[in-house]
C-alpha cells in the first residue's frame, strides 16, 4: 500500500491559477472523494478551517479532534486522512512555497510557528468569536479566486496573508514557548529541525548537528532542552522513528529492507528502538496501522 504524493492541479475544478487552490471543504469532498479517501500526503502546504461537522484527523499517527473551530496545518509531506462523524464544511485551501514566498521576499512561510516546527501542534482551536470573521475572509477569497478580474493572484496571496496572520497572533497566544524563549533559541530550534530532516538517516549524533551549527553539543542540548523540554538525541529519534512509521504502512518492502534504508546495523536491532520508542514492533505496527 503505497501512500499516494498529491499535487494541486490534481484538485483543480476551475480554470488552473499555479500553486494555489481553494474550494468549500464540503464541495472539496464531494468532488474529490478517490483522491482522498485513504492516507495520503501532499507536496504543498496545506490549511483547513472547519464550522461544521465532527470527527478526527490524522496527521503523521496523531490523532486530533475535528469540530467547529479546528483549523489545521500541514507542511509538505507529512501523511494524513481524515474520519467524519457528522458533515463537514468550512473552507480548505493549499498552495506551494513559491506561491507565498515569491510575493513577500522578505518573509517566509516557516516564520509562522505551525509550520517551522514540527515540535508545534497542527491544530489551532479559534473562539467561537472568532470562526465567522475568517470564514467571511476565506469566502473572499474563494470569490477571487473563481473570478478572472487584473491581479488576481496578487490579491489571494494578500487576502492570504492576513489570515495567516489572524492565524499567527491566536495560535501564539497558545504556545507558552513563544513567549518565554529568546528568538535566538527558536532559530537555533528552527534550523536544527531542517538539519534533522535533511540528514537523519545517516547522522545520529548530537555532535554532528552541533558542529553544523557552530555551537558546542553542550549548548545545542540546552536550547533543546529549554525550548522543548527534549534531548538533541530524543529529538533525532522522533524523525527516524516518524520516517519508519511511513515506511512501514506505505511501502510494501520488506521490514528488513527498511531497517537497511534507515541506517540501522540490523534488522532485530531497528525493532528495538522502534518497540522502544512506540511500543509496537515494525511488524505489529504495519498490521495494526493497515487493518
Amino acid at each position: 500500500m503505497k501512500i499516494p504524493v498529491l499535487k494541486i492541479n490534481q484538485f483543480e475544478e476551475t480554470e488552473p491559477l499555479k500553486d494555489f487552490y481553494i474550494n468549500s471543504f464540503a464541495n472539496h469532498i464531494s468532488l474529490n472523494k478517490k483522491l482522498i479517501s485513504k492516507p495520503h500526503k501532499h507536496n504543498f502546504y496545506l490549511c483547513v478551517m472547519f464550522t461544521k461537522g465532527t470527527g478526527i484527523h490524522e496527521i503523521d499517527f496523531n490523532s486530533y479532534t475535528i469540530k467547529p473551530g479546528s483549523v489545521f496545518f500541514l507542511r509538505p509531506g507529512q501523511t494524513h486522512f481524515w474520519k467524519f462523524d457528522s458533515p463537514p464544511e468550512g473552507f480548505i485551501f493549499f498552495h506551494s512555497q513559491e506561491f507565498y514566498e515569491l510575493k513577500f521576499l522578505e518573509h517566509k512561510l516557516h516564520e509562522f510557528p505551525f509550520y517551522y516546527s514540527f515540535q508545534n501542534p497542527p491544530l489551532l482551536e479559534l473562539p467561537d468569536k472568532k470562526i465567522n470573521g475568517l470564514y467571511k475572509k476565506l469566502e473572499e477569497v474563494y470569490t477571487e479566486y473563481i473570478k478572472h478580474k487584473p491581479f488576481k493572484e496578487l490579491k489571494i496571496v494578500s487576502l492570504i496573508n492576513t489570515i495567516y496572520i489572524d492565524f499567527f497572533r491566536m495560535y501564539t497566544n497558545n504556545i507558552s514557548n513563544e513567549k518565554s524563549h529568546s528568538p535566538n533559541y527558536l532559530k537555533i530550534l528552527e534550523r536544527l529541525e531542517i538539519l534533522i530532516d535533511e540528514n537523519f538517516q545517516t547522522e545520529k549524533l548530537p555532535k554532528f548537528y552541533a558542529q553544523h551549527l557552530n555551537i558546542t553539543t553542550k549548548h545545542l542540548n540546552r536550547v533543546v532542552k529549554e525550548t522543548i523540554n527534549k534531548t538533541t538525541s530524543e529529538l533525532i529519534y522522533e524523525r527516524i522513528i516518524l520516517e519508519a512509521k511511513r515506511l512501514i504502512v506505505q511501502d510494501d518492502e520488506s521490514l528488513t529492507t527498511i531497517s537497511h534504508r534507515l541506517e540501522f546495523s540490523d534488522y532485530s536491532y531497528f525493532s528495538k528502538i522502534f518497540k522502544l520508542k512506540t511500543g509496537f514492533t515494525p511488524i505489529d505496527f504495519r498490521k495494526k496501522y493497515r487493518n
